[in-house]
């Protein structure tokens, strides 16, 4: 058995996957899913689609770590090598509806935060993120006065610009107008090279560009 490593944060890493085994989730007694047994690579871009209500957004917390599964095993490695339950989180970044924002920090305090425990891509400034996401003139502006659309801007920004090889997206166009669509499609061409992509949705216009489909459909 090859050794356990602690991940390092480079885009430019080793082959990631995250093989999930016999997975199942199920709220009291009602299975969402069950008997999932899929791996996913950083050599495709895959989505998890379904109606309103049938888990595919309770599967990707469950790959994210958020939620615990009942039954199955989830193994994340990197070049073939196990990474430990503790350090998943490492891997990843993750942009959902759900996500809470801190309401009194500012933009420019949210990102200098989130940087101190998971790391930004170098290549770029804060400054840079905010403009890029077209959140520039609301820098030092808090949270609490955001527009839906623009927390989802900030919320991409954090997803897409943190340092992991793995990026999970949960219905990532909510509350955004065409142009905020078209920054998606921006981020998703310059951004996800060399990543891991998996998105939650049911909107064609967001997942499109994946080379793998799944319906959690099929495994209820």
């Amino acid at each position: 058995m090859k050794p356990s490593i602690t991940p390092t944060l480079q885009m430019d890493n080793g082959k990631v996957e995250i093989k999930l085994t016999n997975v199942g989730k199920r709220f009291n007694r009602e299975w969402i899913f069950r008997n999932f047994n899929y791996s996913f690579n950083t050599s495709k871009k895959y989505a998890i689609t379904g109606p309103n209500g049938s888990g595919k957004s309770t599967l990707l917390q469950v790959i994210a770590g958020a939620t615990m599964h009942n039954e199955g095993i989830i193994d994340y490695t990197i070049d073939h090598q196990k990474i430990e339950p503790e350090q998943h989180f490492k891997l990843i970044s993750i942009a959902a509806p759900y996500l809470e924002l801190i309401e009194e920090m500012t933009a420019k305090e949210i990102l200098f935060f989130q940087s101190s425990f998971k790391p930004l891509l170098q290549s770029v400034s804060i400054a840079d993120i905010l403009e890029t996401v077209g959140l520039q003139t609301a820098t030092n502006k808090q949270l609490r006065y955001f527009s839906s659309g623009m927390k989802q801007r900030l919320k991409l920004a954090q997803a897409f610009f943190s340092n992991t090889p793995i990026l999970l997206l949960d219905e990532p166009t909510t509350n955004l107008d065409t142009d905020g669509i078209e920054l998606y499609q921006t981020l998703l061409n310059n951004y996800t090279k060399n990543r891991l992509v998996i998105i939650s949705s049911n909107v064609k216009q967001e997942y499109d560009f994946c080379d793998e489909v799944i319906s959690i459909q099929a495994y209820k």
